[in-house]
């Protein structure tokens, strides 16, 4: 039989200073940081530039004196697979992936001075179902039931798809790390599947879901300025970890709840 934990949920409403960001940190006192805040473009206008840098370093570097001025010293965050275009140990896609590496050298800071203890998840392409962001699949889903054309590129690049369950496992697998005492400075892991699949075959497996062709007009479209036509796969993956969920059955899933 299983049986229901009930856990108290606190909200705080952070108000972009880090004078409040300390006194959340002061109130909610955690073991353990989970730092999943960010904003993503895969390519920016200059409108966007200080939307980027206040959520993906000023948010992030606040939060981080915060845990280290209340002696909370165990800190989870998100990076991506983007900061590795061409495979490359550093070169970033786009400037989300530039800010996304800029927070990892404030980190180090804190790491080297302040004895903060940091797992960076280096994240691929996540989906699910309810996924409200207006990415790949909400556009097929689109297409396939107004049975409209979309314009794709020639759909030859691979994607790494992790399936959202296999992605939140990976966030709880990391936090048994702290726990058990096992890290130590500053880990870097890649949450990926393993088995990269190109975009014209995420399309025709989700075809075969449905029963139905999605009207794609391969070519439509050129490739994106660097454009990721292969995936990373020089990092390390998380240890006891693994993706469990094939891109066929995560399809089923999130075309069930739809």
């Amino acid at each position: 039989m299983l049986k229901t934990v009930r856990t108290k949920v606190s909200i705080h409403v952070h108000d972009e200073t880090t004078e409040g960001m300390l006194k959340i940190l002061e109130a909610a006192k955690p073991d353990i940081v989970f730092h999943l805040a960010s904003f993503f473009l895969a390519k920016h206008k200059p409108k966007d530039i200080n939307p980027l840098l206040e959520s993906n370093l000023i948010f992030g570097t606040q939060l981080v004196e915060a845990m280290v001025e209340h002696k909370v010293f165990s800190l989870i965050t998100t990076g991506t697979s983007w900061q590795h275009y061409e495979n490359k140990e550093y070169s970033p896609v786009c400037l989300y992936a530039a800010t996304k590496q800029a927070f990892e050298d404030i980190v180090q800071y804190y790491v080297e001075a302040c004895s903060l203890k940091v797992i960076t998840l280096k994240l691929f392409d996540t989906y699910g179902p309810d996924d409200p962001r207006a990415k790949l699949f909400a556009l097929i889903k689109k297409v396939a039931e107004n049975g409209e054309q979309l314009n794709m590129s020639d759909g030859e690049q691979l994607i790494d798809l992790v399936y959202i369950d296999d992605v939140i496992e990976a966030f709880l697998v990391s936090s048994e790390r702290f726990i058990q005492q096992k890290v130590s400075g500053y880990e870097r892991y890649v949450i990926t599947s393993g088995k990269p699949i190109s975009l014209r075959e995420v399309v025709a497996l989700y075809s075969k879901v449905i029963c139905k062709e999605v009207n794609i007009i391969w070519g439509g479209r050129p490739y994106r300025d660097r454009e990721v036509m292969i995936p990373w796969d020089k990092g390390v993956l998380l240890p006891n970890w693994l993706a469990l969920v094939p891109v066929e059955e995560g399809l089923r899933r999130i075309i069930n709840r739809s």
